[in-house]
């Protein structure tokens, strides 16, 4: 019989999948910077890509838990991610949510594993469609996005050790790249991190709405190899960025990526967030400068996949996500409102509250992320309701300075909490969240916060509205711009289905037509 009239033929199944995670992509400055890109990165996703500019993850995501949204099509009610830390009550203190010491590290101490990943992945279901026989391998500078990137089946996820500069991997993973061991051995981080140096890419009177005494002083930043933090400060810069694009194209040039016949992917992470580690509060010129470097990454990169697979034969994913608030408060010379909300008090005062209504006792059992954890053990001793403890420790830190609204786990779990009570509760994994969360008035800093890196002035608290966009490209995809918001949990259906695999097996929302 012939073929009935108007049916189209599908498009030829791509045998090479690149998943990028962008912390930071900002689709105001996508427009910004518009004039500047090359014709090979940015501007090639706009052109032959759909575009998503509101790309919706809910409240309060991290980068661990925005990955894990993108590649397990649900929310971190489902997927177990809700962040890359997460309070470990027996230490009192945040430990990385991929911690399972019934792992080894490969070229580090850490001890991680994807068992907290409650679903399968994007990642897996590649692994799963030819029993096994297509490749992912995922390459981050840190451990929580690579894991999350390569899923439970990858055959790799490596990432940048904060101790010795090595790319770092887990047992869990059986395969470490010849590319990875010899970086490591013959030139590795440590070795020559000390002699680099990033200052701007451009004249920096090229640079758009940069105040001029920024362009007058252009910023210069170095990792030296007294500075215990190097790694850290490396991980934050646009340096990292082009040390995760030597990897992947190692990789494709090395490997027999999409030669093979079954799907491989390729899971990168790349970040534009504010650099946290500038001398004053203002790190625009950083982040402009960050957005052109990566421009050129993802131009040199496309360029590789082209060359392995031709131009147009592999389907490329980039999502953008929110960065978390990083860099000092503004100057009290200019009369902004602010203040400090210090964790440590308000848990010595919470405790005080709740001995003069039920005796003495260690009634808070500890803080992180602006989560208040309580004493369950010592509620049950005195026969106490939980949540009626819940609701007068809830209703005492709502008097405090600097708390802009308190929830009890209760108020999220029965969807009563904040204005987008919904989002809230499938953003929050109720087993790793506390007894009571409080949210800080805009302009605050908390202090004395452990979840505060070295080196990093507190985070000032906004709730100010940014935008991230996404982009698929390949074939089956029309270039398009998609202006309403769309679900950051529909990315893991609408790549399965452009590649005719399963969707990860909690993703509930149906896949976009693109």
């Amino acid at each position: 019989m012939g073929m009935a009239a108007g049916a189209q033929t599908a498009p030829k199944r791509p045998q090479l999948v690149v998943g990028i995670m962008v912390e930071g992509l900002n689709d105001d400055y996508l427009s910004l910077l518009g004039d500047y890109f090359t014709e090979g990165g940015f501007r090639r996703l706009m052109r032959d890509g759909a575009t998503l500019s509101h790309l919706d993850y809910g409240p309060g995501v991290d980068a661990a838990a925005a990955t894990a949204i993108v590649f397990t099509g649900a929310a971190p009610s489902v997927n177990g991610i809700p962040s890359a830390k997460i309070y470990d009550d027996k230490a009192k203190k945040g430990v990385s949510v991929m911690l399972d010491p019934a792992t080894m590290g490969n070229f580090t101490d850490e001890t991680y594993s994807p068992s907290a990943i409650l679903v399968s992945t994007l990642g897996d279901e590649v692994r799963l469609d030819a029993a096994g026989t297509g490749w992912v391998y995922s390459v981050a500078p840190e451990p929580t996005q690579a894991i999350v990137m390569a899923g439970h089946a990858g055959n790799s996820a490596i990432w940048i050790n904060n101790t010795k500069g090595t790319w770092a991997t887990t047992t869990h993973y059986k395969d470490v790249p010849r590319a990875i061991s010899a970086r490591n051995y013959s030139r590795p981080l440590a070795a020559v991190l000390d002699t680099m140096v990033w200052t701007p890419l451009l004249a920096p009177t090229l640079y758009p709405d940069v105040p001029d005494y920024k362009k007058q002083y252009p910023f210069r930043h170095s990792f030296p190899r007294k500075d215990i933090d190097r790694y850290e400060r490396f991980n934050a810069s646009a340096k990292a960025n082009t040390e995760v694009t030597a990897v992947a194209r190692e990789y494709l040039s090395t490997m027999q990526f999409g030669e093979r016949g079954p799907v491989d992917m390729l899971n990168l992470a790349y970040t534009l967030a504010p650099y946290p580690y500038t001398r004053d509060a203002d790190n625009r010129m950083e982040t402009l400068d960050s957005y052109l470097r990566l421009d050129r990454e993802l131009a040199s990169l496309f360029a590789t996949i082209d060359k392995k697979v031709g131009a147009g034969n592999a389907l490329i994913f980039l999502a953008g996500f929110p960065a978390q608030n990083t860099g000092p408060r503004d100057d009290e010379k200019w009369g902004v409102p602010s203040g400090e909300f210090s964790p440590r008090k308000a848990m010595s005062l919470l405790n005080m509250y709740l001995m003069a209504l039920h005796g003495n006792g260690d009634w808070v059992s500890g803080y992180f992320n602006r989560n208040f954890y309580l004493n369950s053990r010592l509620i049950k001793e005195h026969n106490l309701d939980a949540a009626a403890v819940r609701a007068e420790a809830a209703e005492f830190l709502t008097r405090m300075s600097g708390v802009s609204s308190v929830h009890t786990i209760d108020d999220i779990i029965a969807a009563r909490a904040g204005d987008n009570a919904q989002a809230l509760k499938r953003n929050t994994s109720v087993s790793h969240s506390g007894d009571v969360i409080v949210n800080i008035t805009p302009g605050w800093v908390i202090v004395d916060d452990d979840n505060t890196p070295d080196g990093v002035a507190p985070a000032v608290a906004r709730d100010a509205y940014i935008p991230s966009a996404a982009f698929i490209m390949g074939p089956g995809v029309k270039p398009q711009i998609i202006d309403t918001p769309v679900d950051a949990r529909t990315i893991a259906p609408t790549i399965s289905r452009l590649l005719r695999i399963r969707s990860p097996n909690s993703a509930s929302l149906p896949a976009l037509r693109l």
